[in-house]
């Protein structure tokens, strides 16, 4: 029996706190879920801005941010989104708003700073939310993630039973690698910008590959992969509600990731059947708490 998981990061890897910028209201909105409130409309589009936090709080507050991604050459990543969109359709509304500024994304880094600078492995990562009915951004969002009690030890202990883990997350590329270099998760198994759809893809690939693939997330954002899992595995580690998709979906609702072990444990010690079926989710249902 071969296994390999696939983790989301923020909120399953890492205990994530995040802060989101009201751009017409001028309000923050701190500890919001942020792929919650993106999905809450089918017109936005939550973007991840790949610049270093020091480099944003070393620019002038009252520049547009449009302006500062076009003249330092900023590119994009579309993190997830419920409509179909083009890239060049969100750029032209990315590098064309006349609403958002460097400060409103400062004020959110100086908030989810004062929240996680206490903790010894800490990345951040900012973004927007654009969107596409306005042609404007709406929010400006900055999230900080630091690994939950158990995450390193985990993925260790899963490696050294011989299954392999991935990371598959709508986060930027260069976090999660340094994220995934501390936790010990080879950076050829990190896919970063991943949206709801790509993830959905990593684990279709990774089923031909493996007799079983586990899909573990916490977000709405993670529920096509879940689907397309044989197992799929909710955290609710991270405090907060989620949507009754997702505890409907999940064959395991855990509290902790390390949870995640007797699981395994339990698929590797199984027969291996011919037809693929035989292991579908449906015939597996379980959890390690009532739901």
């Amino acid at each position: 029996m071969s296994v390999a998981v696939v983790f989301d990061s923020a909120g399953t890897l890492l205990n994530t706190y995040r802060v989101a910028k009201d751009i017409c209201n001028r309000k923050l909105l701190p500890g919001i879920e942020t792929t919650t409130l993106t999905y809450s409309s089918t017109d936005r589009v939550l973007v991840v801005i790949p610049v270093h936090s020091k480099e944003i709080m070393n620019t002038a507050g009252d520049v547009l941010l449009s302006k500062y991604l076009v003249e330092h050459d900023i590119g994009f990543g579309v993190s997830c989104t419920r409509k179909i969109v083009t890239a060049e359709e969100i750029g032209e509304i990315l590098y064309a708003d006349q609403r958002a500024t460097v400060g409103d994304l400062q004020e959110c880094i100086r908030n989810v700073w004062s929240v996680c600078k206490a903790e010894a492995v800490v990345t951040m990562n900012s973004g927007a939310i654009i969107n596409m009915a306005f042609g404007a951004i709406e929010f400006a969002i900055t999230a900080g993630g630091w690994p939950f009690d158990g995450a390193k030890e985990t993925v260790t202990t899963l490696h050294r039973i011989g299954v392999p883990t991935f990371i598959a997350s709508g986060d930027r590329s260069t976090k999660l690698e340094r994220m995934a270099d501390h936790l010990g998760i080879p950076r050829d198994r990190v896919y970063g910008v991943a949206t709801p759809s790509v993830k959905a893809q990593i684990v279709s690939d990774l089923r031909q590959e493996y007799n079983k693939v586990l899909m573990v997330g916490d977000g709405i954002n993670d529920l096509a992969a879940m689907r397309n899992a044989d197992i799929a595995i909710l955290t609710v580690q991270q405090p907060g509600e989620r949507p009754t998709e997702l505890y409907k979906e999940a064959d395991f609702v855990v509290k902790n990731v390390s949870e995640i072990i007797p699981i395994v444990q339990g698929l590797l010690a199984a027969p291996v059947l011919r037809d693929r079926d035989d292991c579908a989710p449906d015939k597996i249902k379980g959890s390690i708490f009532p739901t």
